[in-house]
């Protein structure tokens, strides 16, 4: 590890499930002096060395230059996924937001940026094989969430040719799930409260198999753990983050016991358009296309250059979300829902 004792750390985005565990990680670790947490609202938790400030990056306020001073690495992970219905809003949030962090580190003059980009930012991609980090981040341009993380790949192209000075990385994880509290509010993105306990997959006496419906996961535990890796090693770039194996049908099927059933992407996309049109699900049909159409990540790079080995497997971490619908379990965060949370 190239780093030097005493470093302070900032991090956006500091609450969500990956900030959550990632400034748990540098609060342990002995290279880091100081970490500061920012989000938009401060919780009610206080790790060793670790400050926090509110900041919204949605706001017209100026740049958090500030806050920046004298950080020897910024993690950028602020990111929403509501209101899915007004894709203006987290454009706002998201891209501008994001610009304005990217311009707060050239101006502070932090010497690394650690950014959250995702595989939703992929151009669509193969299924039967992995794709590295070399392949085309043009996004699906249907869906908001792509449309952003795959805009900001663009403009860290650019910031990378005006700010030499700054290593930029740039980590492109798979779909985040974690284990959530039973009685946690079932709030979809841009909807309404949804009755009744979450539906559980183990229960269920099919399950439904859509051609390409074929994924990656990863813990956010792992994701963090990754990010934490970028900060100290001289590396920079992208780096894919998933656990194996990729998640189908036939896996879900083996891990539930249940039957599954050939649903035609047509009536599957009807059911998701149906379901969001009346805010029951968080997920547009325009995000069901681009899920479809998703590469596999191959993240041998992240093994090589980073070190990084997830600790969870796939199975391990939809059990885990599993076990969070019989548990209950009191959390000191308000993070998004984990099963709709993606890579941010």
């Amino acid at each position: 590890m190239c780093s030097e004792p005493g470093r302070r750390v900032v991090v956006t985005g500091a609450t969500g499930h990956v900030g959550t565990s990632l400034v748990r990680l540098l609060s342990e670790d002995p290279e880091v002096g100081t970490v500061l947490g920012l989000a938009r609202r401060l919780p009610d938790w206080s790790p060793p060395k670790t400050d926090w400030a509110a900041v919204d990056l949605s706001a017209e306020r100026p740049h958090p230059v500030k806050e920046f001073e004298g950080a020897a690495a910024v993690v950028h992970l602020a990111w929403t996924f509501r209101p899915t219905h007004d894709p203006a809003v987290t454009w706002r949030t998201n891209v501008l937001g994001s610009i304005r962090v990217f311009q707060a580190v050239a101006a502070a003059g932090v010497p690394t940026l650690v950014h959250g980009s995702s595989v939703g930012a992929y151009s669509p991609g193969p299924k039967g094989h992995t794709a590295d980090e070399s392949w085309p981040t043009h996004g699906w341009p249907g869906a908001a969430y792509c449309r952003e993380k795959a805009y900001l790949e663009r403009v860290l192209d650019t910031f990378e040719r005006e700010h030499p000075e700054v290593r930029v990385v740039r980590m492109r994880p798979a779909f985040l799930v974690r284990r959530e509290p039973a009685r946690a509010p079932r709030r979809a993105p841009g909807g309404r409260l949804l009755p009744g306990p979450p539906p559980r997959p183990d229960l269920l006496p099919f399950l439904p198999e859509v051609r390409g419906l074929r994924v990656q996961v990863l813990h956010p535990d792992d994701a963090a753990q990754a990010y934490r890796l970028a900060v100290h090693r001289q590396v920079h770039g992208p780096f894919n983050l998933a656990a194996e194996p990729p998640v189908d049908t036939e896996l879900l099927s083996a891990m539930f016991g249940a039957r599954p059933v050939r649903l035609p992407r047509t009536a599957a996309r009807t059911a998701v358009a149906a379901a969001w049109g009346l805010r029951l699900l968080p997920a547009s049909p325009q995000l069901f296309d681009a899920v479809l159409r998703l590469p596999l990540m191959d993240c041998t790079r992240a093994h090589t250059e980073l070190g990084w080995y997830p600790q969870h497997t796939a199975t391990e971490v939809l059990e885990e979300f599993l076990l969070g619908l019989r548990r209950e379990e009191e959390t000191e965060t308000e993070p998004e829902s984990a099963w709709w949370r993606r890579a941010g």
